[in-house]
């Protein structure tokens, strides 16, 4: 069939076709070292087969901790799902210095890139055919697909929506990583967060020192820091309970 330049028709799983007047931003990346959770985040989609036809999912990656912020699913490639996701990391974890894609059209739209300019977050394409410069969600979706995907025939939309965000609670909170020194993406991203929002370099010589900054440090994000996740709201806003209203311990006879 090769030869005589034949081939099967059917719905074929290309996600990364650029679209012809969008602009291309240059690959940021190169040799920049990343030391740090939300310095850059990498933006890529795949296609995820199943028992009949198949869906794509959009995930957002934290390239120094390699957890997957947030992620969508589609039945179609328009860039709509891929803007909701950035929205949504965006809303839920702030802004990065850096956002990297590849030059598919969802990226390079003006709905997708807007959003970036507006917070004013630098834009890094991986160079055309350059799969190396957006490794780290290579490997996820790697991972995805062979210890999740292609162990399963999803029957829905539905079925593989809820058995993929399983897996990705799995992958974010309790698969350990060996460049993260076996740490899981969770504690290797929050972990960095709390270096760089409380300590910012501050040398603690003593344990009960660290301990009394610390456990302020969580008073103050649970109950007083904004989110805007939250509607600029605490986590949780400060409860008092006295002493009075608390039950009696039970003595033991």
């Amino acid at each position: 069939m090769k030869r005589m330049g034949l081939e099967a028709l059917y719905r074929k799983p290309s996600t990364s076709k650029p679209a012809p007047g969008h602009r291309i931003y240059p690959y940021l990346l190169r040799k920049l070292p990343v030391t740090q959770a939300n310095q850059v985040w990498a933006m890529d989609l795949t296609y995820i087969p199943m028992a009949r036809g198949f869906v794509y999912l959009a995930a957002v990656v934290d390239w120094f901790s390699r957890r997957v912020l947030t992620w969508r699913l589609s039945i179609t490639l328009e860039a709509a799902f891929c803007v909701e996701a950035l929205e949504e990391a965006l809303a839920r974890y702030g802004c990065p210095e850096i956002v990297n894609t590849d030059q598919g059209s969802q990226f390079t739209s003006h709905d997708f890139t807007s959003v970036l300019l507006k917070n004013e977050i630098a834009i890094s394409m991986d160079g055309k055919g350059a799969w190396r410069d957006n490794v780290f969600v290579e490997r996820l979706w790697r991972s995805i697909k062979y210890e999740e995907v292609y162990l399963k025939a999803y029957d829905s939309v539905a079925e593989a929506r809820t058995s993929i965000s399983r897996y990705l609670a799995f992958y974010n909170g309790r698969r350990p990583h060996s460049s993260l020194d076996r740490s899981t993406p969770d504690q290797a991203y929050f972990n960095a967060r709390l270096r760089g929002e409380l300590l910012d370099g501050e040398i603690f010589y003593t344990l009960e020192e660290a301990k009394v900054v610390i456990k302020s440090w969580r008073r103050h994000y649970n109950t007083v820091r904004p989110h805007s996740s939250l509607g600029y709201r605490p986590p949780a806003p400060e409860v008092v309970v006295s002493a009075s209203k608390l039950a009696p311990r039970p003595t033991l006879n």
